[in-house]
């Protein structure tokens, strides 16, 4: 490498702002006792400045240390047959001097790798090598990564991980490392990744497969989590072999509740599952929001899949075990499906689309499940129901879109969006009773469904019946404080109840006064009985 090259590269070394841990600052004065090297042989770490001096210049120099008078030379070179030295902290014997190595010292393991292990695979020592021309070194970096993990800056720490690698990408110890890091950040799928590079490396590193396996626990992972805690010569650490114990329980239960449609306790399986250590599992997740679902609560079910953890890339490893029966990936897309159908148009967007979408990749991804391959049939018949509906109603043709509505929930029984649809078709026909019974279907699987709401009031009304129909407007006017059709009904319907309860109070008093009249009539003819008189005493 020519000296201009050097130069060039060393500057871009300082333009990206890392200095190793180990080399002083030059201020221009060194404390008693520092002295500049007259070693013949370049430092391993040097600060990426150079001394153009020539070599007896430099000796001259290393006596004006001694004297305490040196300075430190940042020139650039004035010459192009000048020789270039770095500059630095160097030791009289030529090596670097490390400033903290009693720090370094411990009494207890460091769980991050070394990576002082012969992992065999030839390239480490050339990529070393060329490392060590260019001015860097994997090692160090790894090990200033190292200090800052520890220090809980999980971000720096990840960015010199990622310079170690680049420099030697086959070092299994800076894999397993940077998988911690990522971890840290919430980076699972890509510390995952890490960790099975880090395996494929060196299939004897235990770090690694420890690592690993607390990953795979974390997602819920069960049977790869125990083939990498087993995989290795180490005994299992015995907190994460008691995790997959309790995990694997829970999992069998929650599929037992699944199969029975004991929804309540598959949604306490999933809690304590992730209570357990599965805190990131994508799958329990959705698990959870498909008990919501079919409990009728669509609104946590919506909540619970908008928190599960996104793994990109998602982890092959992860995609191909089953849960339920399902490739993993294509369970959590199973679910999401359902819970859009369950939505159908909700404000703004249609989310029937979405629905559609997750479908057909969850077939993608598992074309060979049953399950799978009824969902995506069944939520298209449910949109062609759900359109013919619609073209049917626009054309005033409202029985017949009670019939397609219909159909359409024959394949999909918790679609809040058919009855409300179906509810509207039956006022059409002024068939109210019915209006209001597709409303309660919509409001218990949807209770803040405001169109199934006002469909239900004006249902009510239309039946008068006013204390129904007065609590929904209630509920409708805090939901639209600015509506005044909704808050004209809401009066209509106040005033024709106090007119009924004052009905009801005045028809109340005048049979009570009837029945006085007529009991008091029925006393006099008893008394005035012949039976009666000879009763009383003369």
């Amino acid at each position: 490498m020519s000296h201009s090259g050097k130069q060039s590269h060393e500057m871009g070394l300082q333009s990206g702002k890392y200095v190793s841990p180990h080399v002083k600052k030059c201020n221009g004065d060194l404390k008693p006792g520092d002295r500049r090297s007259m070693s013949s042989g370049p430092p391993l770490i040097y600060s990426g400045q150079y001394n153009t001096s020539s070599s007896s210049s430099s000796s001259s120099g290393g006596s004006s240390g001694g004297a305490g008078g040196a300075t430190c030379l940042t020139s650039s070179v004035s010459s192009p047959n000048a020789t270039l030295y770095p500059t630095g902290n160097i030791c009289p014997s030529g090596k670097i001097l490390k400033s903290n190595m009693g720090a370094r010292t411990k009494t207890r393991p460091d769980k991050l790798g070394s990576g002082l292990a012969n992992y065999g695979h030839g390239s480490i020592v050339r990529n070393t090598h060329l490392a060590r021309e260019l001015g860097l070194d994997w090692e160090e970096l790894k090990r200033a990564g190292n200090e800052l993990y520890r220090k809980g800056n999980f971000v720096e720490a990840l960015l010199l991980y990622d310079r170690a690698i680049a420099i030697s990408p086959e070092n299994a110890a800076c894999r397993s490392n940077r998988a911690a890091a990522l971890t840290m950040v919430g980076r699972l799928g890509e510390a995952v990744a890490e960790c099975e590079e880090a395996v494929r490396l060196d299939p004897a590193y235990g770090r690694a497969h420890q690592r690993l396996a607390s990953l795979y626990l974390r997602l819920g992972q069960v049977e790869n989590a125990r083939h990498h805690l087993f995989s290795h010569t180490q005994q299992p650490d015995k907190a994460e072999l008691q995790k997959l114990h309790l995990l694997e329980k829970h999992l069998n239960r929650c599929a037992d509740a699944r199969k029975n449609g004991d929804w309540k306790s598959a949604l306490r399986e999933c809690d304590e599952a992730m209570v357990a250590g599965a805190d990131s599992s994508p799958q329990f997740t959705a698990c959870k929001a498909e008990a919501f679902l079919k409990l009728h609560k669509l609104e946590n079910a919506d909540s619970s899949l908008s928190s599960i953890t996104k793994l990109e890339p998602y982890p092959t490893s992860c995609s191909q075990t089953k849960f339920f029966g399902m490739l993993s990936e294509a369970y959590v897309l199973y679910v999401q499906a359902h819970v859009d159908m369950a939505f159908g148009r909700w404000w703004v967007s249609c989310r029937f689309e979405k629905a559609v979408a997750a479908a057909e990749k969850a077939c993608l991804i598992d074309f060979s499940n049953i399950e799978i391959a009824m969902l995506l049939n069944n939520v298209k018949l449910v949109i062609r129901a759900r359109s013919q509906g619609k073209d049917l109603f626009d054309s005033g043709r409202f029985s017949d879109a009670c019939t397609a509505y219909g159909e359409g929930l024959k394949y999909d029984l918790s679609n809040s969006v058919l009855y409300c649809n179906r509810a509207v078709c039956w006022s059409k026909l002024e068939l109210w009773d019915e209006s209001v019974e597709d409303c309660n279907r919509a409001l218990k699987i949807q209770p803040n469904y405001t169109k199934a709401l006002l469909r239900r009031a004006v249902s009510n009304a239309k039946l008068e019946h006013w204390a129904e129909a007065v609590r929904d407007y209630e509920i409708l006017g805090r939901k639209l404080p600015g509506d005044n059709e909704v808050a004209e009904s809401l009066l209509r319907a106040q005033v024709a109840l106090k007119r009924l309860r004052l009905e009801e109070f005045h028809n109340a008093n005048c049979t009570g006064e009837l029945e006085e009249v007529s009991s008091l009539h029925r006393s006099k003819a008893a008394m005035s009985s012949p039976a009666f008189s000879s009763c009383l005493d003369h």
